[in-house]
């Protein structure tokens, strides 16, 4: 049963890696150096298949938002671990429309008790879920380096178990269709100079106990 430590992805040879993101759905693509997912009135997004736990490990990733584009009130781009049961999950929602970042925990696609903060795309360019000794984590960082915690619950029942999935998903209720992107699931970074990066400054999340660590 592996954690989603195992899960690593650059996306940096132009190719969704069909075993990496099985459960992907829409007209997803990889370019540039990223995970490209339509920010469409329909629904797509990048995903794992569902053979993951979430217990002393964690998802990570760069992410880049779709623009506005007219929407009237949704323009998204989003991080979430998914549990079997639909509706069941935890992540983040971040809408350039509203201009919030939401930390999700539902039950039947509702959260009573949400936490939202001002949605900065440089300031929470970064975005983590990461579960330790019995506490889920909502972190957001800025360069990849140091986190942020936004939201902490006591972890659900649910992390231990070994059918788990991840997505980076997009989606629009109207205006005009665009692109968000995503990029170094699951990488660190240990140096960042403005958009370089070199392969010393990228580190995998490994697991160390029942905690992660970049190394």
């Amino acid at each position: 049963m592996p954690g989603f430590g195992v899960l690593v992805d650059d996306f940096d040879d132009g190719v969704r890696d069909p075993a990496k993101w099985s459960g992907s759905y829409g007209a997803v693509e990889e370019g540039g150096g990223r995970a490209r997912v339509p920010c469409t009135t329909g629904f797509s997004g990048y995903a794992s298949a569902p053979q993951y736990s979430l217990a002393g490990s964690a998802v990570a990733c760069r992410v880049y938002p779709p623009a506005a584009g007219g929407a009237a009130g949704e323009a998204l781009a989003e991080l979430f671990v998914l549990t079997p049961t639909a509706g069941t999950d935890v992540g983040f929602s971040a809408n350039v429309v509203s201009g919030q970042l939401s930390c999700l925990s539902r039950g039947g696609f509702f959260d009573p008790a949400p936490v939202t903060v001002a949605y900065s795309p440089a300031v929470h360019a970064w975005l983590r879920l990461r579960e330790a000794d019995g506490v889920l984590r909502w972190e957001t960082s800025a360069d990849g380096r140091t986190w942020t915690t936004r939201r902490t619950i006591p972890s659900p029942a649910w992390v231990d178990d070994g059918d788990l999935a991840v997505v980076l998903a997009a989606h629009r209720d109207s205006g005009t269709s665009d692109f968000a992107a995503f990029d170094d699931f699951n990488l660190t970074r240990a140096r960042m100079a403005g958009a370089a990066r070199t392969g010393s400054s990228v580190a995998p999340l490994v697991r160390a106990g029942s905690a992660m660590r970049g190394v």
